[in-house]
């Protein structure tokens, strides 16, 4: 077994360790076959010769990171230890994952999936909300303006930007009449929310998605569940506002604190609500477009991301052009 000796000299040990070792454990997690032992600025590595190679290199790539920007985030660590190639050092660690080709990577997800903003609209969504606070994106099925809004929360999480992730959906049948469910509340309401689940899923690993849940890090709930609340230090996504009413989606947007984040997606082409309810998501695009801090994105069908076949009956259906 072969050994590797580093010393950490330019950088300060516990921002490069991250909060709670959180760096180191992604460090060891992607390096499972070295023995890695840290002790104040010392490191050292036990291994095969070529895996110590590699993890020079990259322990080179993250001290590079921490020397020229002064900041190692969580979303850093990861983008640099899951490159196939060894970049160059200058580029910052954003960069470096974009230049990947398919769009800006947002955030790793399990199993080394890079979750990116695919097309023009998604990037969008990414600049918008690291200029406004609260971010309306309206699209068709497909359109990933859920899946973006997700990713962008568990990065705010991941960089220590929020505490939480609270996600919402309006707890309203698609056409269909479910009857009675039976189980607790909890299982009465799961059925709604399955597509934020899936979401999160392909985000964070089961074992730590289920503790963020068990310890509300992460909440998912109906629309209802919000009233009387403030949600301050969080990041709140709204998904499937078409079915809010004009008074849910008044109330969902007055909870908002001082330090959060909020993205309201929709699909105004697929309302669920009963014939005689009226959608609240006309009348918010209309009355807040021109409130500073406000975003509203439309995304088209150019924007769709699932089976190609997808925008075709879109298009059948006159949802899209």
């Amino acid at each position: 077994m072969n050994e590797l000796k580093l010393t950490l000299e330019s950088v300060d040990p516990v921002q490069f360790w991250g909060a709670n070792n959180e760096h180191y454990e992604l460090v060891k997690s992607a390096f499972p076959k070295l023995k890695i032992v840290a002790r104040g600025n010392e490191v050292k590595v036990l291994g095969d010769e070529q895996e110590l190679k590699v993890f020079e290199k990259k322990y080179g790539q993250l001290i590079s990171q921490l020397e020229k920007y002064s900041s190692l985030t969580a979303n850093d660590v990861e983008s640099i230890l899951v490159s196939k190639k060894i970049q160059s050092a200058d580029e910052p660690a954003a960069e470096k994952a974009s230049n990947g080709g398919g769009g800006e990577v947002i955030v790793f997800g399990t199993n080394g999936l890079m979750v990116k903003a695919r097309t023009a609209n998604q990037r969008k969504m990414v600049e918008s909300i690291n200029k406004n606070d609260v971010l309306f994106a309206i699209g068709p099925a497909g359109t990933g303006k859920t899946y973006t809004a997700v990713a962008l929360a568990v990065r705010a999480l991941k960089n220590k930007e929020i505490k939480r992730i609270i996600l919402t959906r309006p707890a309203v049948e698609a056409g269909e009449n479910l009857g009675f469910l039976p189980g607790d509340l909890k299982e009465k309401v799961d059925p709604y929310l399955r597509p934020l689940y899936d979401a999160l899923d392909d985000m964070i690993p089961a074992e730590k998605l289920k503790l963020y849940i068990e310890n509300r890090t992460i909440e998912i709930a109906p629309l209802a569940f919000m009233r009387g609340r403030t949600l301050d230090n969080c990041f709140v996504i709204l998904d499937e506002a078409q079915n809010s009413t004009d008074l849910q989606l008044k109330m969902f947007l007055t909870r908002m604190g001082p330090s959060a984040k909020f993205i309201v997606t929709g699909d105004i082409t697929q309302i669920d609500l009963p014939k005689k309810q009226m959608s609240g998501l006309h009348n918010a695009l209309r009355i807040l477009e021109d409130i500073p801090g406000i975003d509203i994105i439309y995304l088209t069908g150019e924007d769709v991301v699932r089976h190609k076949l997808v925008k075709r009956i879109l298009k059948a259906y006159g949802d899209i052009q």
